[in-house]
């Protein structure tokens, strides 16, 4: 289920989705978060929101990447993927945009329950 999810401090909803996402996953202010991942692209020399800085800051944080599998008939969704987990707290990819998903269900600034997860983040137990 979608839950409206928007802790930017000034409601922008635009270019900062891996903060909102992450923010969610860590239980982080948006503040902490982007500032996290602006640490983590300057040691990279790379953009916060590039996802080689999001996904380093990720590991570094306790998550494994994975792959969506490819062995469904149709195409999945996040909709989906919440459905098949229930449980923990995930990050997902989608082409171009960031999603977090907790327990079920997906915190965005809109509905992307119809968008396609390419890979996930997975916090480790």
């Amino acid at each position: 289920m979608w839950i409206n999810y928007n802790p930017n401090p000034f409601g922008k909803r635009v270019g900062d989705c891996a903060v909102r996402a992450i923010s969610k996953a860590l239980n982080q202010s948006w503040e902490e978060t982007y500032i996290g991942l602006l640490l983590q692209g300057f040691v990279m020399r790379d953009m916060p929101s590039a996802n080689a800085v999001w996904g380093a800051y990720l590991k570094r944080k306790g998550f494994s990447r994975h792959m969506v599998s490819d062995d469904y008939d149709d195409y999945y969704t996040v909709s989906d993927f919440c459905r098949d987990n229930p449980h923990g707290v995930y990050i997902l990819a989608l082409s171009g945009h960031v999603v977090a998903v907790s327990d079920g269900n997906y915190y965005d600034t809109w509905d992307s329950g119809d968008e396609i997860p390419i890979y996930f983040w997975e916090r480790r137990k």
